[in-house]
């Protein structure tokens, strides 16, 4: 590889020192390195994506990997995580380690996993969004629990009286869909995850579907025809309101996550 396009999460590395360092030492390697430009939120600033780049560096933790997935949206170029925050499950390289990483990224072709991600939108407004690790339905206010129906290519599924609804991709997994009691699934497979949040019954598991599969979510009414009010999440960042009668469609998005995997984990 012979040029790289940093992207920073500015809120861990605030004077750029770290960023400088690692620019500083792919630059003594003969190659090249282009920032990338942030704007006030900490989005990358669309159209200044370089095309000419072979492997983007992401610094910071999880989070930020996933939020420059999404703002790469359906562009190709793969993407190393370099930990410098404080959860590094998917970034595949811890801080200290940059240098060996960056080594073989100059020396040899790196596997480069390509990972399924979702895309949801609201019927009612028609606003769409993505997902690399999950889309999340869960209730607002009161803690009462909502019900929610779950409909696959237009076919009833399932009713749950529950928190919320998780549908997760593979990747997604090992996040909040472990933790609501879901299975941890091979991260490169193809298929759709869901999951309910503290469901109201004994036997409630989760459901794994094909990646062509249609989900669609409704929020109904809840007793004497009270209005509901539901959170609609996007990787836990994004988040939309939703009430009683709104409706969320899912698919397997046609854009793919890119990333390159150094090490041997499997997960």
């Amino acid at each position: 590889m012979e040029s790289f396009y940093i992207i920073t999460n500015q809120l861990k590395d605030r004077d750029y020192s770290v960023t400088i360092e690692i620019k500083d030492y792919i630059e003594r390697k003969g190659k090249r390195v282009i920032l990338a430009q942030k704007d006030e939120e900490g989005f990358i600033v669309p159209g200044t994506i370089p095309e000419d780049v072979d492997c983007g560096l992401v610094l910071g933790g999880d989070g930020t990997l996933i939020r420059a997935i999404r703002d790469l949206e359906g562009n190709k170029l793969p993407l190393l995580g370099i930990n410098i925050g404080t959860l590094g499950y998917l970034a595949d390289v811890e801080l200290k380690d940059y240098k060996s990483a960056i080594d073989r990224l100059c020396e040899e072709e790196p596997k480069v996993e390509k990972r399924m991600m979702l895309e949801g939108g609201t019927m009612s407004s028609g606003e769409k969004d993505l997902a690399v690790n999950d889309i999340v339905l869960t209730r607002e206010g009161n803690l009462r629990i909502v019900q929610f129906n779950v409909y696959v290519n237009g076919t009833l599924l399932n009713t749950y009286q529950a928190d919320g609804v998780i549908i997760c991709t593979p990747t997604g997994s090992t996040g909040y869909n472990l933790s609501a009691g879901g299975p941890v699934v091979e991260p490169t497979a193809s298929l759709i995850v869901i999951t309910p949040i503290c469901s109201h019954a004994l036997n409630t598991s989760s459901v794994v579907l094909s990646a062509e599969d249609d989900v669609e979510v409704e929020i109904c009414e809840g007793r004497y025809g009270r209005q509901e009010k539901v959170a609609l999440c996007y990787d836990g960042a994004v988040q939309r309101q939703l009430v009683s009668g709104d409706r969320v469609k899912i698919r397997k998005s046609d854009a793919k996550a890119h990333l390159v995997k150094l090490s041997e984990e499997v997960l």
